[in-house]
């Protein structure tokens, strides 16, 4: 046998057993339950725009209104999944942000209640139809803000160092998934019922996976799905570090967590790139409708092409650091070297715009080699928290940085619906997608420097 080869996780499974994988798969599903709850409205934006009279800006409005509530959510999510749990905190976020995402189908007459208490308080409101769609965002955006502190949680309690961002990998490539199967249900469910049913029915998917959640989940000591075998493997860090993953010890406050720069690292790292797949989440439909015309049906192709790639790129990019590892380079170390490699793929989306006139598939492509890498990013920055920080702290710390993406999420998407509306008035709208493509493609290797000099070799946290 090669004493060099690396481990893979089937060889692991099959020693050892394999039921933290049905864990993974859990997570999996939650996570594309999550993007197809999300990604209805931007589906469903160029008619909803053309029937509501929505400008870019007001759609960019409404889009903030969810990330700017996703942003602060997360800060608070991470604390709570620290302080509940992950099984009940995957219960109250399904409720919240299911519901959340039914409530769209009714965002006209919530509009029209919002206008009527704040004409009667002598407040001027917003136009009924974007104060109803801004309210149904913000609920979904507060059940949602919990999903990844407590996935990356629950990874980091079912899963050894070694084996996390695999599977992170897994679970996240579940937001491609959502993203595919979201451009093939949500234009038929419109076409065929009606746009509100296309809301009622994708919400509803949550409350399924919940009772699934509620049956097969317990913590690892007292799941008693899991062999001994398994727990032993997953409990096989150094011992060092297991007994800085205990859990076990004082409440950690935000502050004490800021001091660090691992802290710091990690929310900027989450400030500059989340956007980018926010922007490409939101905007793509508007994009191939205002340049190529796409509309309905004709835009389920290209989307799930795209989406598809990222599958490759958030599994594979999980994959990624273990090449590393295996040369001797500690999780931290490798995550950071297959990032830097991950951080130049996207600088292909600079080309989008310049080649566009050849095909709708140049962009198509080359975005979705720039949103691929995004996966792969994300598979791995999402991990760095559990390779420094001790399990106790892991949900509270990914909230601090969640919160950063959503801020960076938040200003990406407001300075596209301006830049957007300047050129489409002036009859450039190719221009504005230039700019914002080119915003996107660079922001990788900003966040990389950034984070590499807050940390420049692997430092655990051994103090909290």
């Amino acid at each position: 046998m090669n004493l060099n080869e690396p481990i893979t996780a089937q060889r692991v499974s099959q020693s050892v057993g394999k039921y933290r994988w049905t864990i993974c798969a859990l997570l999996f599903f939650a996570t594309t339950v999550n993007y197809l709850d999300r990604q209805v409205l931007s589906l469903l934006a160029p008619d909803l725009s053309r029937q509501f009279g929505w400008s870019n800006t007001d759609y960019a409005n409404i889009a903030a209104v969810f990330q700017f509530t996703y942003a602060i959510s997360m800060l608070f999510a991470g604390r709570v999944v620290d302080k509940i749990g992950t099984k009940a905190a995957f219960v109250v976020a399904i409720c919240i942000w299911s519901t959340g995402a039914v409530m769209h189908a009714f965002a006209e007459p919530m509009g029209e209640g919002i206008a009527a208490i704040c004409g009667a308080l002598g407040i001027a409101v917003i136009p009924v139809s974007i104060a109803g769609f801004m309210l149904s965002r913000a609920v979904l955006a507060i059940g949602e803000s919990a999903n990844f502190p407590t996935a990356i949680k629950v990874t980091a309690e079912y899963f050894p160092k070694k084996e996390r961002s695999f599977a992170t990998g897994i679970f996240n490539s579940g937001a491609n998934v959502g993203a595919i199967l979201a451009p093939i249900s949500v234009p038929l469910i419109a076409g065929l019922w009606g746009w509100q049913t296309a809301f009622i029915v994708i919400g509803m998917l949550g409350f399924i996976w919940m009772g699934v959640w509620l049956v097969l989940y317990d913590k690892p000591e007292q799941q008693k799905r899991l062999s001994a075998q398994e727990l032993a493997h997953i409990r096989s860090d150094s011992p060092a570090s297991a007994a800085v993953q205990t859990g076990v010890g004082k409440k950690v406050s935000w502050f004490q967590l800021l001091k660090y720069r691992q802290t710091w690292a990690f929310a900027f790292g989450k400030f500059m790139t989340d956007g980018v797949w926010w922007f490409f989440l939101f905007w793509l439909p508007t994009y191939l409708s205002e340049q190529y015309g796409l509309k309905g049906a004709a835009i389920v192709v290209p989307l799930a092409v795209l989406y598809s790639m990222t599958m490759v790129g958030s599994i594979g990019g999980g994959w990624f650091p273990s090449y590393f590892m295996a040369r001797g380079d500690k999780p931290y170390d490798g995550r950071m070297k297959a990032m830097l490699v991950i951080a130049v793929f996207p600088l292909v989306v600079l080309l989008a715009q310049p080649l566009g006139h050849i095909s709708v598939w140049v962009p198509v492509l080359l975005i979705g080699v720039g949103a691929s890498a995004h996966q792969a990013w994300s598979a791995n920055i999402f991990t760095t928290v559990s390779d420094m920080f001790p399990q106790k702290t892991v949900a509270s710390v990914v909230g601090i940085g969640g919160m950063a993406g959503g801020l960076g999420g938040v200003l990406l998407t407001k300075i596209g619906g301006w830049v957007f509306d300047y050129y489409k008035s002036v009859g450039e709208i190719r221009t504005g997608y230039m700019i914002m493509f080119a915003v996107c493609a660079l922001a990788y290797l900003v966040a990389w420097s950034v984070m590499k000099m807050l940390v420049p070799r692997h430092k655990e946290i051994t103090d909290l």
